[in-house]
Formats: C-alpha cells, sequence, structure tokens
C-alpha cells in the first residue's frame, strides 16, 4: 500500500507516520555531535580550572561554566540542553525528568555488565502532552578528574568540600568511582 502525498502529510500532522530511519540517524548523529562539543568545551574549562586553582575552583565551573555552555548550546540548535543525574548536586538544573530517570538507570545497568561507557547513549522519538520529541542521552563516565569533587568523602580535599557546601548544600553527587556514570547531557529536541 502506497500512501499518497497529501495523506502522508495528514499523518504526519497527526503525528501518526513513524519517523525515517534515515530521519533518525540524522537526529542521533547531530544531537552525539552537540553532547560531544558540550563534554569537550566543558572538560577544556575544568583542566584549565584545575590546574590554575585547583579542584575547589573548578567547583564554580560546574556551577557557572557549564550551564552557561549548555544554554549557547540550545540556543544555537534551538534544543534544551542540559545534565541530569540520579545523584543530583544541582537540583534546579540537574534533576531528570522521568524519561531521563529510566534512561540513566539504563545506563547504570549497562555500566555494570562491563559495557564500554565512551559508547553509553540512547535516542528515540517521543509523544508528551506538549507535542512529539527527539530525545536523546549520552552518558557521562566518571574519570580520574572527576573524583576531585565527586569522589569518596574521605578522598574530596577540604577546601574542595568547603566549596561545595557553600554552594551546594544538598549535594548528594559525591561517592563515585571510576566505571561508574556520573550522569548524562540530556537533549530535547523539538519535531
Amino acid at each position: 500500500m502506497t500512501i499518497k502525498p497529501i495523506a502522508a502529510s495528514l499523518l504526519l500532522a497527526l503525528g501518526t507516520l513513524p519517523a525515517h530511519a534515515d530521519d533518525m540517524a540524522k537526529y542521533q548523529e547531530e544531537s552525539r555531535a552537540a553532547a560531544a562539543a558540550f563534554i569537550q568545551q566543558l572538560g577544556g574549562e575544568l583542566k584549565k580550572e584545575m590546574q590554575a586553582t585547583g579542584p575547589g575552583g573548578a567547583v564554580k565551573v560546574c556551577k557557572n561554566i557549564a550551564p552557561a555552555i549548555a544554554s549557547e548550546i540550545s540556543r544555537k540548535h534551538g534544543w534544551q540542553v542540559t545534565r541530569v543525574s540520579l545523584k543530583t548536586r544541582n537540583p534546579l538544573l540537574g534533576t531528570p525528568d522521568a524519561w531521563q530517570q529510566k534512561v540513566l538507570a539504563q545506563f547504570d545497568q549497562r555500566a555494570e555488565k562491563k559495557e564500554n561507557l565512551a559508547n553509553l547513549e540512547f535516542s528515540e522519538i517521543v509523544t508528551e502532552p506538549q507535542g512529539k520529541y527527539f530525545r536523546y542521552m549520552k552518558a557521562i563516565p566518571v574519570q580520574e578528574i572527576c573524583l576531585s569533587c565527586h569522589g569518596a568523602a574521605d578522598k574530596i580535599a577540604p577546601q574542595v568540600k568547603e566549596a561545595l557546601a557553600a554552594d551546594y548544600p544538598h549535594d548528594k553527587a559525591t561517592g563515585y568511582s571510576l566505571g561508574q556514570i556520573r550522569g548524562a547531557v540530556a537533549i530535547k529536541r523539538p519535531l
């Protein structure tokens, strides 16, 4: 059965025509590139600040610069780009919605099965009350640099603990070790 162009347009407008595999691949590749740009830019800023002022100063990078990077990428593409985690440091910016919670839990399960952390990602098209969206998440694995602020409480330097207590009084984002998922870059793209 072939769908006539007018009928296809109507079905697409009603949201009942599935996205073509080509569209999904394009959306995923564009999202992957945006997430990689975010992670690369944030990592560069963190390394620069760690060298200049140490881990205590790097707390400010995640507090101030990371949201600015996410905002810049969001504006550039017209998408919502953010970082989320099951153990939030900043509940106002990092609390995952139900879809993100499900994906983060899947990432944790995949990490436990020793899947390559650098390749953990997930995407799908979802219909929500506000409309139809392409949603994408790219896992952020814990790296050595992360442990200065997110590692075991007894291994976090006193100046970092002070900075965290001042900036994040309700912090839950410690106790991580290498091989775990810290969180994810999440992208929500309207269709």
